[in-house]
């Protein structure tokens, strides 16, 4: 093979290779939000309307579960139409949330009556970029080109400062809140039934929005009554706290 053959061909080569890893880079750092539903309370509607019924009966707690399921779904369903949800604080549910920003966390734990386990930066190293991208900068290849491209410089400074003997919790501060997290959320069905009213809503933050209706459609599966109507107030309570009259959904 003469040289100038075998530098295209060398030249091919890199090029693709180039092109193969950058692609790599794209689907490593650009990942889908994932919301499990690893762990709830067994009975999880039984549990709540046994509860609402001791206090409107002279049957010991102890021998409330010998009341059929068809009464106990009926007992459910007639309190949770009044808003009496006091009950269904008796029932968790656990989430693993993976792929989510820095940014949708902050807010996530603004919701108190809530237990977190969240992946620390402290003791996690984050050398390989892994960040959100906003649609509103994934569908403008311009916006996204200057997007990733100060993304890079970031990472790159962030592992400098690591070979620098930085230590990580002082390293992180140059992170964005675009960098991607894990976190294991508990919430009582009240709470949660407090927290598809807010972020389910369509002026919420996108991405926490979408978080909220992935966990909703989780929950539905397993306590369809206590989640029948949850959701944003203009469909649990047709109310707009907003006053958003420019909204589709806007209570009519």
């Amino acid at each position: 093979m003469n040289s100038s053959i075998k530098d295209i061909v060398n030249f091919k080569s890199e090029f693709f290779t180039s092109k193969i890893l950058k692609a790599i880079v794209i689907l490593v750092t650009v990942k889908l939000m994932n919301a499990k539903l690893i762990g709830f309370t067994p009975n999880p509607e039984k549990l709540p309307a046994m509860a609402a019924k001791l206090t409107h009966s002279k049957t010991k707690p102890e021998d409330l579960d010998k009341s059929s399921d068809k009464e106990l779904k009926t007992i459910l369903e007639y309190v949770m139409k009044l808003g009496h949800t006091s009950v269904v604080e008796h029932t968790c549910f656990t989430f693993a949330i993976s792929d989510v920003s820095r940014s949708l966390t902050h807010q996530l734990v603004r919701h108190r009556i809530a237990s977190y386990a969240q992946q620390s930066q402290r003791y996690v190293n984050l050398n390989e970029p892994n960040y959100v991208i906003p649609p509103t900068i994934e569908k403008d290849k311009k916006m996204k080109k200057a997007y990733e491209e100060t993304m890079d410089v970031i990472w790159k400074q962030y592992n400098k400062l690591l070979e620098m003997n930085i230590p990580a919790e002082d390293s992180r501060y140059v992170l964005p809140n675009a960098t991607c997290t894990n976190i294991v959320v508990t919430m009582n069905a009240r709470s949660l039934i407090n927290f598809f009213e807010l972020r389910c809503c369509l002026h919420a933050q996108w991405e926490i929005r979408k978080l909220a209706n992935k966990m909703l459609q989780e929950v539905k599966k397993i306590a369809p009554t206590i989640f029948k109507n949850a959701g944003p107030p203009c469909k649990t309570r047709h109310v707009c706290p907003e006053r958003k009259k420019d909204c589709p959904l806007y209570p009519k």
